[in-house]
């Protein structure tokens, strides 16, 4: 990374010993240089070039992550807002952005023209009239097209900036080799369902298959040249997606800043959010197919499978062994690194706790009508005595229900897995203070799950019409590696 810039290490990274990181599900050995590269970025910014390299290494492995250096001159950027109608919101937003910076309006075929040409010239923005709707895609490719300067903000008209927003995502781009920075998108009001396009209170690089998959174009700041010819009009939805992960495939960095802050305004009614989550859900098979490898909605690994499998079927003293193997083995291969065997145990209990909050989801978009079958029809016990080809048991009488078996164990553990994701969610909005009035545990779990329903539902159709599976299946693996793997962006821009 370049000099002057500094890092800082992820919350949830722990420094067990004084040359052994562990985050991210990842551990990192540094060697004697490297620990010393460690205290350096500690004290304050990059200064030479060992510090630079193991920023680089801590950044991309998502253990340590940049903090945005001071724009050193105007940031030289244009904003492009693409509207079809929504006069109210386009008024609200180029009133947020201001006249610090140049802001092209791209009209996609509004019904009221005028309307928007009056809003645009009470504010100064430039207007580009599409006169037929060509989708989100093709509207920002118009106004893309249209941009001269080194880089280019989009923005939504039904978001709301703040003072100084582009500073502080522009200050990202000192590292020659991010492409693009995103701020937190979180919903102007408090909703019950939140909102899709919120990634979080925690910054991240952008990685496929991580916390952080991928930007949201409601609000993205991004360098102009490496975007070419920009969006991919064939995606009405997931466009932002098809053209983040074109870059990350280039070798390019992109980052998620929650630090700043843009409002979006969402959809009045659940109705028109559940109607929005199932167009959402199209995308994933056409992602998936241009794609491969970059989109699923599990990552499994063996060990913590097994445990969640276990309790599921109604035995949770048996989900003990394959837990009790996969901690044993995590502790054997981290032993000669000097990690206790209390974190290596806290890390497996973690692997568990995170499978089953996936399976979870999973079910819930994906195969909620089995469960709510296993819900409703427990498995009937064995009949003890009971030989083949006989109908009586050895004493004459048609024996009860296993003695040792409750009939009930395996629906409660069912609906435990469908409902735990929401319970989870609610707990974590409730501490967070970002919830409605009223928003009670029955009702954000009910509605949680028809959310997660509904966006299901949109996979299937999706799928139906790609001819894929891929986005139904989930991926197994040994462990979820996020460090990055690709090449390098074009000599130009390195």
């Amino acid at each position: 990374m370049p000099v002057g810039m500094s890092v800082v290490l992820d919350p949830a990274t722990r420094q067990l010993t004084d040359d052994v990181l562990f985050g991210a599900g990842r551990l990192l050995r540094l060697n004697a240089a490297g620990v010393g590269a460690l205290a350096e970025l500690r004290a304050g910014p990059i200064g030479s070039p060992a510090a630079a390299s193991l920023a680089r290494r801590l950044t991309d492995a998502g253990l340590a992550h940049p903090v945005a250096a001071p724009p050193s001159a105007d940031v030289d950027v244009t904003v492009v807002v693409p509207v079809r109608d929504r006069l109210a919101d386009l008024q609200d937003c180029l009133g947020c952005l201001g006249a610090d910076h140049p802001v092209v309006v791209v009209d996609d075929g509004s019904a009221d023209p005028d309307g928007v040409g009056d809003v645009c010239h009470a504010h100064g923005a430039r207007l580009i009239r599409r006169p037929v709707s060509g989708g989100p895609a093709a509207a920002r490719n118009t106004g893309l097209a249209a941009v001269d300067t080194d880089l280019v903000a989009f923005v939504d008209s039904d978001c709301r900036t703040v003072p100084g927003w582009l500073d502080g995502l522009a200050g990202h781009l000192a590292d020659p080799l991010v492409v693009g920075v995103a701020p937190r998108v979180a919903p102007a009001a408090p909703s019950l369902l939140g909102s899709p396009l919120d990634l979080g209170d925690r910054p991240a690089g952008v990685v496929p298959l991580t916390r952080v998959a991928y930007l949201p174009t409601a609000a993205l700041v991004v360098r102009r040249r490496p975007l070419g010819d920009g969006f991919d009009v064939r995606f009405r939805y997931g466009e932002d997606v098809d053209l983040v992960w074109q870059l990350v495939d280039a070798g390019w960095r992109l980052r998620y800043e929650p630090a700043v802050r843009v409002t979006h305004r969402e959809p009045a009614s659940t109705g028109d959010l559940l109607v929005r989550r199932f167009h959402y859900g199209t995308s994933a098979a056409p992602l998936a197919r241009r794609h491969p490898g970059h989109l699923t909605h599990l990552v499994a690994s063996p060990a913590p499978t097994a445990a969640v499998a276990a309790v599921a079927a109604g035995h949770p003293v048996a989900a003990v062994v394959p837990f009790a193997v996969g901690a044993a083995g995590l502790a054997a291969r981290l032993r000669p690194l000097g990690v206790p065997v209390a974190t290596t145990v806290a890390a497996s209990a973690g692997g568990v706790w995170q499978t089953w909050l996936g399976f979870g989801r999973w079910t819930q978009q994906f195969a909620w009508p089995a469960a709510a079958v296993a819900v409703a029809l427990p498995a009937r016990g064995r009949r003890r005595g009971h030989r083949p080809g006989g109908r009586w048991g050895r004493r004459g009488r048609w024996p009860g229900r296993h003695p040792g078996r409750h009939p009930g164990r395996r629906s409660v553990a069912i609906a435990a897995l469908l409902v735990t994701p929401s319970v989870a969610g609610w707990w974590r909005r409730r501490a967070a203070g970002d919830l409605p009035e009223g928003a009670g545990p029955v009702r954000f779990v009910a509605t949680s799950v028809v959310d997660q329903v509904a966006y299901g539902a949109g996979v299937y159709a999706g799928c139906w019409r790609s001819r894929t599976v891929a986005p139904l299946i989930p991926t197994v693996a040994g462990r979820l590696d996020t460090g990055r793997t690709t090449g390098t962006p074009p000599d130009d821009h390195r």
